[in-house]
């Protein structure tokens, strides 16, 4: 079947948490014979950017940030059988999700994937209008990033036919054990961008911790923090390329895991460095919230911290062996449930399933 996916970027992960997962999916569903082309906005300057060439498994279609162009990529959406709009496309989003969805055939079968539901929710339950609230019963079905339970009650609320969580996952071809690499020698590492929603509680959880044990290294990547106050023993090394995040976890004696507000509220919703790094088999600390022995379990697999003081606690008395028998058991659990080969046979059963209701219904 031809998939035609509108989302922010599969070429670039700069400023764009998304391209793991739409990678390891689409990767996975391309292997079960879906046709798929990747439609991304050049903004951002994340085509300057790019850590993949366009892969073989997927076309990718590249369109200039204006209307013209928008629209342009929008009509291609007639030729396909399966048409998804994501979430945080970053140019235009509601004109883009308006322009696909009028070009779709009306038997193709048509899907919002939400790659940040908490978020998404939280605009459409302050503005009736909302351009997606008004679209949601012209869709037939709604993928999300995760949220569990409280996103899809709420979407369904909101009108949606269905909602079906997609949880991140882990592709084993691209994130694996590697050798250390002493550029990334830490005590505890921590890979994420800045952002208003995620600061607050990384200066709990990664920055405080590194103030108070000043004996520990303690090393800072992603992109936004250049001007961030912080001690000497943190390492802050800017953007890190998807090239060097398995050697960002391994390195390390441990890595944080650090949710956004949203996410850590509404629970249900593990971050891709979550699988990225247990996939490495590093030592994952995270924050706390709902769901997470779904994925992992808490005191074998991973490490959970309710607050700073917790991180400083299980910093102190985490030693080599401990870490790297987390890191073995917390690959295994992942490998054995949590890959992107099992979320496609997931999303490609929900397709199939969709598409014979929509034919019986036409």
């Amino acid at each position: 079947m031809r998939m035609a996916f509108y989302g922010s970027s599969l070429l670039s992960c700069y400023w764009n948490g998304a391209a793991t997962y739409y990678r390891g999916l689409l990767r996975a569903l391309a292997a079960k014979g879906y046709d798929i082309t990747f439609y991304e906005p050049d903004v951002y300057g994340r085509q300057d950017r790019r850590d993949i060439e366009p892969p073989q498994w997927c076309s990718v279609v590249v369109y200039d940030g204006t209307v013209a162009a928008l629209k342009a990529v929008a009509g291609k959406a007639g030729e396909a059988e399966i048409v998804i709009k994501a979430s945080g496309v970053g140019f235009e989003d509601d004109l883009l999700l308006q322009e696909v969805m009028n070009a779709a055939r009306p038997e193709a079968l048509k899907i919002f994937w939400d790659v940040d539901a908490p978020a998404t929710l939280a605009d459409l339950k302050t503005s009736p209008e909302h351009p997606l609230r008004r679209s949601l019963a012209g869709l037939d079905l709604v993928l999300t990033y995760g949220g569990g339970d409280p996103v899809v009650d709420t979407y369904r609320a909101f009108g949606a036919a269905d909602c079906v969580p997609i949880y991140n996952a882990l592709d084993p071809e691209t994130h694996y054990p590697v050798a250390p690499d002493n550029r990334f020698a830490a005590d505890l590492g921590f890979l994420g961008n800045r952002l208003p929603d995620r600061e607050a509680r990384v200066e709990e959880f990664f920055l405080d911790p590194a103030a108070t044990l000043t004996a520990l290294k303690f090393l800072l990547g992603g992109a936004g923090w250049q001007d961030k106050p912080m001690t000497a023993n943190v390492n802050y090394i800017g953007h890190v390329s998807t090239r060097d995040h398995n050697v960002f976890n391994v390195t390390p004696k441990a890595i944080l895991n650090v949710s956004r507000s949203s996410m850590a509220s509404n629970g249900f919703s593990p971050a891709t460095r979550v699988f990225e790094a247990a996939g490495a088999g590093a030592c994952l600390i995270t924050d706390d919230w709902l769901g997470i022995e779904l994925f992992l379990k808490p005191g074998e697999e991973v490490l959970v911290a309710r607050d700073g003081r917790d991180v400083r606690e299980i910093l102190t008395a985490l030693t080599c062996e401990k870490a790297a028998r987390i890191g073995k058991q917390a690959r295994a659990r992942i490998i054995q449930e949590h890959t992107y080969q099992h979320r496609a046979t997931q999303v490609d059963r929900i397709i199939r399933i969709c598409s014979r209701n929509l034919e019986a219904a036409q």
